[in-house]
């Protein structure tokens, strides 16, 4: 009885040293370590030469919410299409090993909102919009109307100035 108490509790311990091992290895949207005004510069080069704007997505590999508005976006095609024709997404970390304040206070402080919250800009790095993410919740998750009406609002196409010419 004794030996097999311990062969269960030897394979309980192995067992959890492997999901930990799972999880370290796990692909991070929010790397702590990058450097996040070189990066923002590289999503502002693409975004100008594919005629799109920029999301900084805020928050951190800690924010659940974080992790399921990206979820929500890459599993939902009409949001993935619209989000992928219209924008670069960096991930901007905020984390206690990296909070990124002096991006962050250029942005005008968006933590305030809580996360994630989201900053749009333009390809010149021109802040067009800030975001709180919270107006995109509905019931228990993101509501995938609201996101779509949010981001098509700040798309290139919707700020295109001769949209509005008077014909």
């Amino acid at each position: 009885m004794m030996k097999s108490i311990f062969q269960l509790v030897l394979l309980l311990m192995f067992s959890a040293a492997i999901a930990q091992a799972q999880d370290k290895n796990a692909k991070k949207l929010y790397n702590p370590e990058a450097d996040a005004k070189a990066d923002i510069a590289k999503a502002l080069k693409e975004a100008k030469k594919d005629g799109k704007h920029v999301v900084l997505q805020i928050g951190g590999n800690w924010c659940g919410w974080c992790i399921a508005f990206d979820k929500k976006v890459n599993e939902t095609e009409a949001l993935k299409k619209m989000m992928n024709e219209n924008f670069v997404v960096y991930h901007l970390n905020y984390s206690k090993e990296n909070t990124n304040l002096d991006i962050l206070k250029d942005l005008g402080f968006p933590q305030r909102f809580g996360f994630p919250v989201f900053v749009i800009l333009d390809a010149e790095g021109k802040r067009l919009h800030t975001q709180n993410s919270a107006y995109l919740e509905e019931g228990d998750g993101h509501s995938v109307q609201k996101i779509i009406d949010c981001f098509e609002n700040w798309s290139p196409k919707a700020l295109d100035p001769s949209a509005y010419k008077e014909k």
